[in-house]
């Protein structure tokens, strides 16, 4: 949550700053769902993510970009996988019946080329790239009505870095400084788990809303930037 802050707190400070013709910088934000393939689980694990994001034109052609950036919270997992031991006979012995969901936390980063067409649609796709930040098991189970809950931290056994393909499309909505609506579908190539057991991989759904940061303020500057250069000077017995 903190990292969630800074993040948007360094945004609006220097947003306006990252901003160029060529150049667009913003926050981007929304839900995800997420699983784990070959993995026995029933049902998505839901989260929500949070980034900034950055869209590079060609000077060349604009209609291309680069689009990359950093997605700072970005959960991934599965939910209702089955109970395992827990190598404590009184924990084993609470959960029996119970249920686990696995959350694995990362961030990510996108590097995906990006086409607009005219009617502001656009689609995209590329690899992207995990860091392993934190991940856990969550065992519950309701006892006497009551629920009772556990968590075993599962960090060293999941690989540092994850890895795979990214393929998206969303709409350039015309509104203020141009809102990113997409939707885009990331398909893990590199194994989640250590060990030599089987392997499973990380896929997440993502519906995220995109809003540049500083661009009005940006183009403002240069346009009086712009009229300051063009300014006739007028000596001085015309004056």
């Amino acid at each position: 949550m903190n990292q969630a802050r800074s993040q948007v707190l360094i945004s609006l400070i220097f947003g306006d700053k990252l901003n160029s013709p060529f150049l667009e910088f913003g926050l981007e934000g929304g839900i995800n769902l997420s699983d784990i393939s070959n993995l026995e689980s029933s049902g998505m694990n839901a989260g929500f993510n949070l980034g900034f994001y950055f869209d590079i034109r060609s000077k060349k052609n604009p209609a291309w970009m680069i689009n990359t950036g950093v997605i700072v919270k970005s959960p991934m997992g599965a939910r209702h996988i089955p109970v395992y031991s827990l190598d404590d006979a009184n924990l084993d012995n609470t959960f029996e019946g119970g249920t686990v969901n696995r959350e694995i936390r990362y961030f990510n980063v996108p590097i995906l080329i990006k086409y607009q067409f005219k009617n502001r649609i656009y689609v995209k796709t590329g690899p992207q790239f995990g860091l392993l930040a934190s991940a856990f098991d969550e065992f519950t189970n309701e006892i006497n009505k009551n629920d009772v809950t556990y968590k075993k931290k599962i960090r060293d056994q999941i690989r540092v870095i994850d890895a795979g393909i990214a393929l998206g499309t969303g709409y350039h909505m015309n509104v203020g400084n141009g809102l990113n609506i997409t939707i885009q579908y990331y398909y893990g190539l590199v194994p989640v788990m250590k060990g030599d057991g089987p392997n499973v991989y990380n896929r997440s759904l993502y519906l995220t809303a995109g809003i540049p940061i500083g661009k009005g303020k940006a183009a403002q500057r240069r346009a009086e930037k712009d009229a300051e250069m063009n300014k006739v000077i007028l000596p001085e017995d015309e004056k």
